[in-house]
Protein backbone atom coordinates (compact mmCIF):
# COMPACT_ATOMS: atom_id res chain seq x y z
CA UNK A 1 0.00 0.00 0.00
CA UNK A 2 1.19 3.19 -0.68
CA UNK A 3 1.92 5.82 1.60
CA UNK A 4 -1.37 6.98 3.36
CA UNK A 5 -2.35 9.92 5.09
CA UNK A 6 -2.96 9.04 8.73
CA UNK A 7 -5.27 11.20 11.45
CA UNK A 8 -5.38 9.34 14.72
CA UNK A 9 -7.42 10.33 17.53
CA UNK A 10 -6.45 9.50 21.64
CA UNK A 11 -2.75 9.65 19.94
CA UNK A 12 -1.18 10.17 23.25
CA UNK A 13 -1.36 6.70 25.12
CA UNK A 14 -2.44 3.29 24.58
CA UNK A 15 -3.66 2.02 21.05
CA UNK A 16 -3.73 4.78 19.31
CA UNK A 17 -0.17 5.59 20.42
CA UNK A 18 0.46 2.06 19.34
CA UNK A 19 -1.19 2.96 15.67
CA UNK A 20 0.41 5.72 15.20
CA UNK A 21 4.11 4.50 15.50
CA UNK A 22 3.14 1.71 13.50
CA UNK A 23 1.93 4.20 11.01
CA UNK A 24 5.20 6.31 11.00
CA UNK A 25 7.67 2.82 10.80
CA UNK A 26 5.45 2.16 7.55
CA UNK A 27 6.05 5.43 6.04
CA UNK A 28 2.64 7.12 6.31
CA UNK A 29 1.95 10.64 6.83
CA UNK A 30 0.21 10.45 10.75
CA UNK A 31 -1.56 13.15 11.70
CA UNK A 32 -1.07 12.29 15.83
CA UNK A 33 -4.43 13.81 17.33
CA UNK A 34 -4.47 14.83 21.22
CA UNK A 35 -6.61 16.10 24.01
CA UNK A 36 -3.38 17.69 25.76
CA UNK A 37 -0.54 17.11 23.46
CA UNK A 38 1.83 19.00 25.96
CA UNK A 39 1.27 16.30 28.17
CA UNK A 40 1.94 13.37 25.50
CA UNK A 41 5.44 13.20 26.12
CA UNK A 42 6.20 9.89 24.02
CA UNK A 43 3.99 10.87 21.63
CA UNK A 44 6.41 14.25 21.05
CA UNK A 45 9.70 12.13 20.93
CA UNK A 46 8.13 10.23 18.51
CA UNK A 47 7.41 13.38 16.36
CA UNK A 48 10.53 14.95 17.17
CA UNK A 49 12.55 11.89 15.54
CA UNK A 50 10.16 11.78 12.17
CA UNK A 51 11.62 14.28 10.18
CA UNK A 52 7.83 15.88 9.87
CA UNK A 53 6.23 12.66 8.98
CA UNK A 54 4.15 13.12 12.54
CA UNK A 55 2.89 16.06 13.78
CA UNK A 56 1.03 16.26 16.62
CA UNK A 57 -2.24 17.72 17.00
CA UNK A 58 -4.26 19.59 19.84
CA UNK A 59 -7.64 17.99 19.35
CA UNK A 60 -10.23 17.62 22.37
CA UNK A 61 -13.03 15.63 21.09
CA UNK A 62 -15.66 16.61 23.65
CA UNK A 63 -15.34 19.77 21.92
CA UNK A 64 -16.68 21.08 18.29
CA UNK A 65 -14.24 24.00 17.72
CA UNK A 66 -11.40 22.37 19.05
CA UNK A 67 -12.18 19.18 16.70
CA UNK A 68 -12.42 21.62 13.46
CA UNK A 69 -9.52 23.73 14.65
CA UNK A 70 -7.32 20.53 15.03
CA UNK A 71 -8.27 19.16 11.52
CA UNK A 72 -7.77 22.42 10.35
CA UNK A 73 -4.65 22.75 11.88
CA UNK A 74 -3.56 19.68 9.89
CA UNK A 75 -3.33 21.57 6.47
CA UNK A 76 -6.37 20.80 3.44
CA UNK A 77 -4.74 17.46 2.11
CA UNK A 78 -6.58 14.44 1.33
CA UNK A 79 -7.03 11.90 4.35
CA UNK A 80 -6.96 8.12 3.64
CA UNK A 81 -7.80 6.94 7.51
CA UNK A 82 -8.99 8.28 10.29
CA UNK A 83 -8.76 6.32 13.46
CA UNK A 84 -11.59 6.86 16.30
CA UNK A 85 -9.88 6.06 18.77
CA UNK A 86 -10.51 8.97 21.92
CA UNK A 87 -12.13 7.31 24.96
CA UNK A 88 -12.57 6.97 28.76
CA UNK A 89 -13.61 4.05 30.99
CA UNK A 90 -15.79 5.88 33.54
CA UNK A 91 -16.84 3.83 36.29
CA UNK A 92 -17.36 0.15 35.86
CA UNK A 93 -18.75 -0.86 38.81
CA UNK A 94 -22.59 -1.01 38.96
CA UNK A 95 -24.75 2.32 39.38
CA UNK A 96 -28.14 1.54 40.35
CA UNK A 97 -27.99 3.68 43.98
CA UNK A 98 -26.36 6.37 42.39
CA UNK A 99 -24.92 7.78 38.67
CA UNK A 100 -21.90 10.53 38.71
CA UNK A 101 -24.14 12.25 35.63
CA UNK A 102 -21.22 14.75 34.77
CA UNK A 103 -18.86 11.61 34.20
CA UNK A 104 -21.87 10.08 32.02
CA UNK A 105 -22.40 13.10 30.01
CA UNK A 106 -18.37 12.92 29.17
CA UNK A 107 -18.85 9.81 28.01
CA UNK A 108 -21.42 10.75 25.76
CA UNK A 109 -19.46 13.60 24.45
CA UNK A 110 -16.15 11.79 23.85
CA UNK A 111 -17.46 8.36 22.58
CA UNK A 112 -20.44 8.90 20.93
CA UNK A 113 -20.70 12.88 19.82
CA UNK A 114 -16.95 12.77 19.47
CA UNK A 115 -16.42 10.25 16.44
CA UNK A 116 -19.26 12.14 14.36
CA UNK A 117 -17.93 15.55 15.21
CA UNK A 118 -13.97 14.83 13.90
CA UNK A 119 -15.70 12.34 11.08
CA UNK A 120 -17.44 15.48 10.07
CA UNK A 121 -14.61 17.62 10.04
CA UNK A 122 -12.15 15.74 7.90
CA UNK A 123 -15.18 14.87 5.76
CA UNK A 124 -14.64 17.41 3.16
CA UNK A 125 -11.08 15.75 2.38
CA UNK A 126 -12.12 12.53 2.19
CA UNK A 127 -12.80 10.53 -1.36
CA UNK A 128 -13.46 7.35 -2.56
CA UNK A 129 -11.70 4.21 -0.43
CA UNK A 130 -11.47 6.84 2.61
CA UNK A 131 -11.54 4.71 5.53
CA UNK A 132 -12.96 5.55 9.21
CA UNK A 133 -12.42 2.99 11.86
CA UNK A 134 -14.26 3.29 14.70
CA UNK A 135 -13.41 1.98 18.10
CA UNK A 136 -16.16 0.43 19.85
CA UNK A 137 -16.14 -2.66 22.50
CA UNK A 138 -17.59 -6.29 23.17
CA UNK A 139 -19.52 -4.22 25.93
CA UNK A 140 -21.45 -2.18 23.00
CA UNK A 141 -22.74 -5.71 22.01
CA UNK A 142 -26.69 -6.75 22.78
CA UNK A 143 -24.66 -10.51 22.55
CA UNK A 144 -22.23 -9.79 25.54
CA UNK A 145 -23.86 -10.47 28.85
CA UNK A 146 -21.96 -8.17 31.20
CA UNK A 147 -23.14 -6.12 34.32
CA UNK A 148 -21.63 -2.64 35.04
CA UNK A 149 -20.00 -0.26 32.30
CA UNK A 150 -23.33 2.02 32.10
CA UNK A 151 -21.80 5.04 30.48
CA UNK A 152 -19.61 3.48 28.34
CA UNK A 153 -21.44 0.42 26.78
CA UNK A 154 -24.29 2.71 26.46
CA UNK A 155 -21.81 5.21 24.43
CA UNK A 156 -19.88 2.11 22.91
CA UNK A 157 -23.20 0.83 21.45
CA UNK A 158 -24.76 4.36 20.79
CA UNK A 159 -21.79 5.08 18.52
CA UNK A 160 -21.71 1.58 16.19
CA UNK A 161 -25.31 1.92 15.67
CA UNK A 162 -25.25 5.85 14.60
CA UNK A 163 -22.05 4.90 12.46
CA UNK A 164 -23.82 1.89 10.83
CA UNK A 165 -26.44 4.84 9.27
CA UNK A 166 -23.16 6.93 8.29
CA UNK A 167 -21.88 3.94 5.87
CA UNK A 168 -25.08 3.74 4.77
CA UNK A 169 -25.34 7.49 3.74
CA UNK A 170 -21.79 7.47 2.46
CA UNK A 171 -21.65 4.19 0.54
CA UNK A 172 -22.54 5.76 -2.45
CA UNK A 173 -19.58 7.91 -2.18
CA UNK A 174 -17.19 5.28 -1.37
CA UNK A 175 -15.76 5.90 1.80
CA UNK A 176 -15.44 2.79 4.46
CA UNK A 177 -16.72 3.24 7.68
CA UNK A 178 -15.62 0.23 9.84
CA UNK A 179 -16.69 -0.57 13.79
CA UNK A 180 -14.36 -2.57 15.73
CA UNK A 181 -13.71 -4.16 19.09
CA UNK A 182 -9.96 -3.80 19.39
CA UNK A 183 -9.44 -6.87 21.93
CA UNK A 184 -8.92 -6.79 25.59
CA UNK A 185 -5.56 -4.67 25.32
CA UNK A 186 -2.79 -4.16 27.79
CA UNK A 187 -2.91 0.00 28.12
CA UNK A 188 -4.00 2.49 30.65
CA UNK A 189 -7.37 1.78 30.10
CA UNK A 190 -7.20 -1.90 30.24
CA UNK A 191 -4.70 -2.65 32.53
CA UNK A 192 -1.82 -5.13 32.68
CA UNK A 193 -4.17 -8.28 33.06
CA UNK A 194 -5.64 -7.68 29.40
CA UNK A 195 -5.29 -10.22 27.37
CA UNK A 196 -2.77 -8.72 24.21
CA UNK A 197 -0.64 -6.52 23.83
CA UNK A 198 -1.08 -2.69 22.20
CA UNK A 199 1.47 -3.64 19.72
CA UNK A 200 -0.26 -7.09 18.11
CA UNK A 201 -3.91 -5.05 18.57
CA UNK A 202 -2.90 -2.05 16.65
CA UNK A 203 -0.96 -4.27 14.11
CA UNK A 204 -3.91 -6.72 13.69
CA UNK A 205 -6.26 -3.15 13.51
CA UNK A 206 -3.92 -1.82 10.79
CA UNK A 207 -4.73 -4.82 8.42
CA UNK A 208 -8.29 -4.84 8.87
CA UNK A 209 -8.67 -1.49 8.47
CA UNK A 210 -6.34 -2.10 4.60
CA UNK A 211 -8.08 -4.72 4.10
CA UNK A 212 -11.93 -3.20 4.86
CA UNK A 213 -14.16 -3.38 2.02
CA UNK A 214 -17.16 -1.02 1.25
CA UNK A 215 -19.46 -3.80 1.28
CA UNK A 216 -18.62 -4.14 4.83
CA UNK A 217 -19.14 -0.79 5.41
CA UNK A 218 -21.01 -0.10 8.62
CA UNK A 219 -20.17 -3.93 9.80
CA UNK A 220 -18.99 -4.52 13.41
CA UNK A 221 -15.47 -6.91 13.65
CA UNK A 222 -13.03 -7.73 16.00
CA UNK A 223 -9.56 -6.80 15.53
CA UNK A 224 -8.50 -10.39 14.46
CA UNK A 225 -10.84 -10.21 11.42
CA UNK A 226 -13.66 -12.10 12.83
CA UNK A 227 -17.15 -10.33 12.44
CA UNK A 228 -18.63 -9.60 16.35
CA UNK A 229 -22.20 -10.38 16.79
CA UNK A 230 -24.11 -7.06 18.12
Amino acid sequence: MSMANVAITGAGRGIGFELAKQHLAAGDRVYALARDPAGATALNELAAGSDGQLTVHAMDVTSDASVRAGAASTGDGPIDLVYNVAGIIGKVEPELDSTDWAQFDEAIEIMLKGPLRVLQAFLPRMKAGSRVMNFSSQLAASTWPYGGFYAYGATKAGMARMMRSVATDLKDRGIVIGILHPGYVQTDMGGPGAEITPQDSAAAIRKLAQDWTIEHSGDFYKWNGEPHAW
